[in-house]
């Protein structure tokens, strides 16, 4: 048997005993799988926009964000959903030509007619003011401004005049326009109900133009992997960036590239509206989950989303996300979607979720948008979420394991005989490691069919030092449903 050394030469004639490393059998390694969220900050948050920036604790979200900003509310979100991953945040500030949604809270009529507590929402985040018996309008509107005024994290300024509290978005653009204003989220059931005297109408906020546009900061990501990204963005412009700059030709999929990830939004709507919105997209590297009515705003829907998602997948790419719960505040139930609703959207590019009978909002399953391919015709091979990081997850393995072991050797055609220990291989010898590495992928859960995989595969030289391999690649399924045929007797 041959043994041949990378560097330590032959010729040598010093005495001694000289050792040379090889690592080649011994990589394991697996790539480090960073978050990175996406949004707007406030001025008062310090991180420069438009360059990642990494980010582990509540007060270094606050501080780099400022408090109350989208950011702030979807780093938050996320690091509680996801307390072990690597978290970025990438800056975004509100842009030049935007405006900030508007909207109002009024009292008037009547006195308080007891004492008791107003139990408001804003983004789902809880404002508790008390309200004395015989306070005026005028002054439950003044108590209502303090409260507002003692929460840092609120997504919205206020102001007072007489008996109209008005709610100023703090991040100018489209997302203002989703911030949700409500009473008595509970209800009487939950102990939340609104004491008896003044009228109160709520005008929730609109007017939000203008999100700014994702691409530049997306420029700055350099060659730095991020496997799970979350958007708070879904206007047409930014989610066309995220397509381009995740594309199979010439973005991080691209052989180019090969730095792969994915991007997890959410989308606020009526039915309709959600199935219109996702028949309009075609993306298998985007996921957006619809919904109706839940106090929380869409960007806190893809923060938690998006961690939960991570989370599972991080750990197996194959493990169905399906029955995983959330901390997300569940629409009414009258604004809930029904089992075949849940299935048109996942007809319409769109992901679903069920809510428990405890009103935990739980992830029913992760598609991502692609619904067709080029040529047009219907097209289910990118429909979940878990083939697109299964796919990955074997790409980055083969890849390393090649990699680590040929990464300095001289390639000879098939027929060239070759010694034990040579530093010369040729495509048969790539074909039977290439084998072998998948048995090993098969016997962790991550593909399966491993014969069928050895009988179609084909590695061939195609000279000039180039080796082409057809990789017949077959994933594990996910358990999605069992049905059963009771059929039952009556003796």
């Amino acid at each position: 048997m041959a043994i041949n050394f990378t560097f330590y030469p032959e010729s040598n004639r010093v005495p001694g005993v000289f050792v040379e490393m090889d690592p080649s059998q011994a990589n394991t390694a697996r790539t480090f799988q960073r978050s990175l969220v996406l949004g707007q900050i406030t001025d008062d948050g310090d991180a420069p926009p438009l360059f990642p920036l990494q980010v582990n604790t509540l007060t270094q979200i606050q501080a780099a964000c400022g408090r109350g900003s989208m950011l702030a509310m979807m780093a938050h979100s996320y690091r509680t959903c996801d307390p072990f991953g690597d978290l970025w945040i990438l800056p975004y500030a509100d842009s030049g030509t935007a405006a900030a949604a508007v909207g109002s809270i009024t009292f008037a009529g009547s006195n308080a007619a007891s004492n008791g507590t107003l139990f408001l929402y804003i983004a789902g985040m809880p404002v508790r003011c008390g309200i004395a018996e015989g306070d005026t309008p005028a002054a439950i509107a003044t108590k209502l401004l303090t409260a507002l005024d003692n929460l840092d994290d609120l997504p919205v300024t206020a102001t007072r005049a007489l008996g109209v509290v008005t709610l100023t978005a703090k991040n100018k653009g489209l997302s203002g326009n989703s911030i949700d204003v409500r009473l008595n989220y509970y209800g009487a059931a939950g102990g939340e109900w609104t004491p008896p005297g003044p009228t109160i109408t709520i005008v929730q906020p609109t007017g939000g133009t203008g999100n700014p546009l994702i691409s530049d900061g997306l420029a700055n990501l350099s060659d730095q992997n991020f496997d799970f990204i979350v958007t708070p963005y879904t206007d047409t412009p930014n989610l066309d960036a995220m397509k381009i700059f995740l594309d199979d030709a010439t973005g991080r999929w691209s052989w180019e590239q090969m730095l792969y990830g994915g991007a997890f939004s959410a989308y606020r709507g009526s039915f309709s509206q959600c199935v219109n919105f996702g028949l309009a997209r075609n993306d298998q590297h985007t996921s957006v989950m619809p919904y109706n009515n839940s106090p929380d705003p869409p960007w806190v829907w893809a923060a938690q989303i998006g961690a939960f998602a991570s989370a599972s997948l991080r750990v197996d790419p194959g493990l169905p996300l399906q029955y995983i719960g959330t901390y997300l505040k569940a629409p009414p139930v009258a604004n809930r979607w029904a089992i075949g609703e849940r299935n048109t959207l996942l007809y319409s590019g769109l992901s679903s979720f069920r809510v428990a009978d405890d009103g935990t909002v739980v992830i029913d399953r992760m598609t991502t948008t692609y619904q067709k391919n080029p040529a047009g015709t219907e097209d289910d091979s990118y429909l979940d979420v878990e083939t697109m990081y299964g796919l990955m997850y074997v790409a980055r393995d083969l890849a390393r394991y090649l990699v680590s072991k040929y990464a300095r050797k001289k390639l000879v055609s098939d027929q060239t005989p070759i010694l034990p220990g040579s530093n010369s291989v040729n495509a048969p010898m790539i074909k039977a490691s290439t084998i072998a590495e998948y048995r090993v992928l098969e016997a962790n859960g991550f593909v399966q069919n491993s014969r069928n995989f050895a009988r179609d595969i084909v590695v061939e030289n195609a000279g000039r030092g180039l080796v082409k391999i057809l990789a017949p690649v077959d994933l594990v399924n996910q358990l999605r449903q069992i049905a059963i045929l009771l059929q039952f007797r009556k003796s």
